[in-house]
């Protein structure tokens, strides 16, 4: 699969710039005393989530990562797509399940259907305007 048949949503890295920082900070209160190292963790984990969680979606479906696995969703399993009051991209699912798609912002929801191989309904009728 060629990186144009998949689309990857991933969070800022803002947030990894943040976490080095925090563990930088972190770093005296933990040398103070042995039962303060575990504070390092923290910094490290949000580094860690913050590099690994999103959404990736091709045309076989979509796969949810978070810090500690994943998730595949097949586009059969996807009833609708929409964006709730926080403006967060949530799938409604077969079985009247839902799940926030992480990372995916309201606007960028058109490619994410464009990956899946479909396209949004009234849209290609449209002709660009001059």
């Amino acid at each position: 699969m060629s990186s144009t048949d998949s689309v990857h949503f991933r969070y800022s890295q803002a947030i990894w710039v943040a976490a080095a920082i925090a563990f930088i900070g972190a770093l005296p209160l933990a040398s103070a005393a042995w039962y303060f190292t575990p504070v390092l963790l923290v910094p490290l984990l949000v580094g860690i989530w913050a590099w690994r969680a999103g959404t990736d979606a091709d045309r076989a479906g979509m796969k949810i990562r978070a810090l500690f696995g994943q998730r595949l969703i097949p586009w059969h399993e996807v009833v609708e797509l929409g964006v709730d009051d926080r403006r967060r991209v949530v799938a409604a699912l077969t079985g009247d399940r839902s799940v926030l798609l992480p990372a995916v912002p309201a606007a960028s929801l058109p490619r994410l259907v464009a990956a899946s191989g479909q396209h949004i309904l009234g849209t290609e009728d449209q002709a660009p305007s001059a």
